[in-house]
């Protein structure tokens, strides 16, 4: 018997289907709001009928008034949170409420952190450096990707040193959630695909993570499940409700793993690639996750083996090691039905900027339970394989 302990987190109430954003109202009166800051971007105020529409409809039949912060940026940066904070004292808010991807969370976290454990975002970097409460927030999700509606990380960018950090606590998740995939219909397949394979990683890593448990396993396994079966169907026709459906699903159940089960190198990396440049996160995810999981091979080949058949690879009589070879060939296939690139030269990497990029990665929180262990030149070796598009160079 197993002597191992381990904790789970997640938001205390989490909404889910066609119609939910309508009890946003409802849920905001109960958590005792009075003026909640609404943190989104501004391409989704302008959309008629959209999930800030909605969600102010929604606040507003509940009496509960409301103030805009429409600041925030993909990558979000240290001056979008200090900007929303300043807007949140100026309007003497009580409470937060994030609408959109990941970007609008993250944003709305780091708010509620420098809002309630100083104004320096960057020095509390790290696992568990929050000492402080964040003020009541409810997460209002629109993409099937990042989780963060669900999870203790907040990402945000350095702009001056071009870096994301991530600060990971228990106090950063939610208290209430909300994903109504009638919110997706409209979203392009480009952002689409790039989400879609955030949520397929973040089902991946945790699965051969270091701090995997039978709980997040089994999440992980769904989540592959409904990325493999609805993520090509939902690209191709993004009002395929069914097929939005399964995504928001998988998204949600990858979120719960990962924030519990912990991530690896490709996040790790990919929040370079994404600081360096600017890119989506991911798409930076995708670009990375076959070359990273194939030198991750070695270090847990069963596992990798299991991938293979979740995927609906036909691993019978195969040896493990043929079977895990599977698992990277379905990734690749995935990526590139959705038109995610073969090459991080896509997103406009520069190779003399990976040592400084796999160093900081090695930084990163999520490199922690990565299943093999790695050194600087190892990372580097990845990052340049990425960009000749060449698995070979990892055998």
């Amino acid at each position: 018997m197993s002597e191992r302990s381990y904790d789970f987190l997640m938001p205390s109430v989490n909404f889910f289907g066609p119609g939910v954003i309508k009890q946003i109202g409802d849920r905001a009166k109960m958590l005792g709001m009075k003026k909640p800051l609404i943190v989104t971007d501004k391409n989704s105020v302008n959309l008629k009928n959209g999930a800030v529409d909605q969600t102010l409809a929604s606040l507003t039949e509940a009496g509960v008034a409301y103030v805009m912060f429409d600041s925030v940026e993909p990558n979000p940066k240290v001056r979008n949170i200090q900007a929303g904070k300043k807007m949140y004292q100026e309007e003497n808010c009580d409470s937060i409420i994030t609408v959109g991807g990941g970007s609008a969370h993250d944003t709305g976290k780091g708010i509620g952190i420098i809002l309630t454990n100083g104004d320096d975002i960057t020095q509390l970097a790290g696992i568990e450096t929050l000492e402080n409460p964040l003020p009541p927030l409810i997460a209002v999700n629109t993409t099937a990707g990042t989780g963060s509606e669900l999870t203790r990380h907040a990402v945000i960018t350095n702009e001056e040193t071009h870096l994301k950090f991530v600060v990971v606590s228990w106090r950063n998740i939610p208290l209430v959630s909300f994903n109504d995939p009638t919110l997706e219909l409209d979203i392009p397949d480009a952002i689409t695909a790039s989400t879609g394979m955030d949520a397929f990683v973040q089902a991946v890593e945790p699965y051969v993570s270091t701090d995997h448990n039978p709980i997040t396993d089994s999440q992980c396994i769904q989540a592959i499940k409904l990325v493999e079966e609805s993520l090509r169907q939902a690209y191709a026709n993004g009002h395929d409700l069914d097929a939005r459906t399964k995504m928001v699903e998988a998204e949600m159940l990858a979120g719960m793993a990962f924030n519990n089960a912990n991530l690896g190198y490709v996040h790790a990396m990919a929040h370079q690639l994404g600081g360096q440049y600017d890119a989506p996160h991911g798409e930076c995810c995708a670009l990375l996750l076959p070359y990273v999981e194939q030198w991750n091979l070695i270090a847990c080949p069963d596992r990798f083996a299991d991938l293979a058949r979740f995927m609906g690879q036909n691993t019978d009589g195969l040896p493990t090691r043929e079977a895990a070879e599977l698992a990277i060939e379905a990734m690749q296939q995935l990526s590139s039905d959705v038109g995610i690139p073969a090459s991080i030269k896509a997103i406009g990497a520069k190779p003399e900027d990976f040592e400084l990029m796999a160093e900081n990665a090695l930084k990163d929180g999520n490199a922690l339970s990565n299943p093999r262990k790695g050194t600087k030149e190892d990372i580097v070796k990845i990052f340049q394989a990425a960009y000749d598009g060449d698995l070979s160079e990892l055998y």
